[in-house]
C-alpha cells in the first residue's frame, strides 16, 4: 500500500501593505526581514505591494533598514546577513538585475555582489518594476526587496493572485473588515495578516496551486502519512 504525497514547490511571499495605519507596522515587522536569510528561505516576504498614499515612505523607510544590515559571515556576532548558497545563486542574482534594468526597474540600494570572498550578494531593493518582468514572475531566491505601489483593494488582490504559486502571502492593515476580505480573497496556503509568523509547530505549513500538494506539520500534516481505509462487511 502506497501513502500519500505531500510536495513543497516553493514560491516567494508577497506582502500588501494597506494605507489605513498598515505601513508603521509592515516597516517594524518587515525591514530588511526577507533580507537576512539573504532570501533563500520559500515563504518570506519578498515582493511588497503598498498602496499609493503610503509607498514611498515605506520604500525610503525599508531602503534606509536595508542600508543598516552588516553581510558577512553568519557565525560571527553583529553580522545581519550571510552568502547566498553557491555561485550559481550569484550568477542568477546577476542575470536577474540585468533583466530588471532592462524592464525599467531601478535599484535603490544594493544591486551587486558584494566585494569580499565568498557568495556575498548585496541587499537589494528593487521599485518601478514591470509586471512582466523575471523578478517579478519568478522566485528570486535571493536578498532583493521588490517594491511596487497598488491603488485600491480590488487591484491588490488582482495582482496577488495574477501568478500560478500560492505558497505564502502577507497583509498589513487596521481595518477588520478588510482584513477578514484579503485572509479570504487570497488565494494562498498561508496568509499572514498583520504578522510575518505563519509557521508553527501546530499549524499546517503547505501551499497551493503551483507552490505545492498537502501540508506538513500540525494535524493536517498527519495526513500524508496516513492512509485511509473503508471495511464494508455484510
Amino acid at each position: 500500500m502506497r501513502g500519500r504525497v505531500s510536495a513543497r514547490v516553493g514560491g516567494r511571499g508577497r506582502v500588501r501593505v494597506c494605507e489605513d495605519g498598515g505601513r508603521a507596522a509592515a516597516l517594524e515587522r518587515a525591514g530588511g526581514s526577507e533580507l537576512p536569510p539573504a532570501g533563500q528561505v520559500c515563504g518570506r516576504p519578498g515582493g511588497f505591494r503598498v498602496q499609493e498614499k503610503v509607498s514611498v515612505r515605506f520604500v525610503e523607510g525599508f531602503v534606509e533598514r536595508a542600508g543598516r544590515l552588516n553581510v558577512g559571515n553568519g557565525l560571527e556576532p553583529g553580522v545581519d546577513m550571510g552568502p547566498l548558497a553557491h555561485d550559481r545563486r550569484i550568477k542568477a542574482m546577476e542575470s536577474l538585475m540585468e533583466d530588471s534594468k532592462r524592464a525599467g526597474g531601478t535599484v535603490r540600494i544594493g544591486g551587486s555582489r558584494s566585494n569580499r570572498k565568498g557568495y556575498f550578494f548585496e541587499p537589494t531593493v528593487l521599485t518601478d518594476l514591470s509586471d512582466d518582468s523575471k523578478a517579478m514572475t519568478e522566485e528570486p531566491f535571493g536578498p532583493v526587496a521588490l517594491m511596487r505601489p497598488f491603488k485600491d483593494y480590488d487591484e491588490a488582490v488582482h495582482v496577488a493572485n495574477r501568478l500560478p504559486f500560492g505558497l505564502a502571502a502577507y497583509a498589513f492593515t487596521r481595518d477588520s473588515r478588510r482584513a477578514t476580505r484579503l485572509g479570504d480573497d487570497i488565494e494562498s496556503g498561508m496568509v499572514g495578516i498583520n504578522t510575518f509568523r505563519i509557521n508553527v509547530p501546530e499549524s499546517p505549513f503547505g501551499g497551493i496551486k503551483q507552490s505545492g500538494h498537502g501540508s506538513e506539520e500540525g494535524i493536517e500534516g498527519l495526513d500524508s502519512c496516513l492512509i485511509t481505509k473503508f471495511v464494508s462487511e455484510a
